[in-house]
């Protein structure tokens, strides 16, 4: 059974012969009372302190847990964007890689046929230069026939007819020349 200030204040004592002084007796109870009082007001604001404690660290537990579960999201969302990194790395210089690959085989196939154009070229120049040549030399030799019948023609005509043919054959030539020069233009 608890006992209150009011209990101790509401005490009866029965009275006796010699008995304790009453009203040091109520005094004392007095007094009792009012400790009790102090006591009870301490201990009550004690345990409403207790209380707002224990839910304060109730509350700090439940912020901690939030903080660990957040901070393991961020480290795991942070794993995620390393990983996500890295592979988007790995492809863009697989990409790299492929597209270096490509321009090299395509650089060593254009020299490949530069080579072989230039090998071409050198064959139609090569083909060119020989019927050039071969043009000259039918030329030539139409040229070394007129003059051979040119100069047949002349020892078979007489000085006249001579000097004829040779006025035919210089009007000829320059004919000739001035043709060349139209066909080099």
């Amino acid at each position: 059974m608890r006992i209150t200030p009011l209990d101790i204040q509401q005490k009866q004592f029965p009275v006796r012969f010699r008995g304790f002084d009453m009203e040091e007796v109520l005094a004392f109870l007095e007094v009792i009372r009012e400790e009790m009082e102090d006591l009870l007001r301490e201990n009550a604001s004690l345990k409403e302190q207790l209380h707002r404690a224990e839910a304060q660290l109730e509350e700090y537990r439940e912020m901690e847990q939030t903080l660990r579960e957040t901070l393991m999201t961020a480290q795991q969302m942070v794993e995620e964007y390393k990983n996500n990194a890295r592979k988007e790395a790995e492809l863009i210089i697989r990409e790299a890689e492929l597209k270096a690959e490509a321009m090299i085989k395509d650089a060593q196939q254009k020299v490949i046929k530069i080579h072989e154009d230039i090998v071409d070229l050198k064959g139609i120049r090569r083909h060119f230069k020989e019927e050039i040549r071969r043009l000259i030399e039918s030329h030539l030799r139409m040229l070394e026939f007129d003059e051979d019948r040119e100069q047949d023609m002349r020892e078979e005509m007489p000085v006249k007819e001579t000097e004829e043919a040779e006025r035919v054959f210089s009007d000829r030539e320059s004919e000739e020349g001035q043709e060349g020069e139209v066909q080099d233009t």
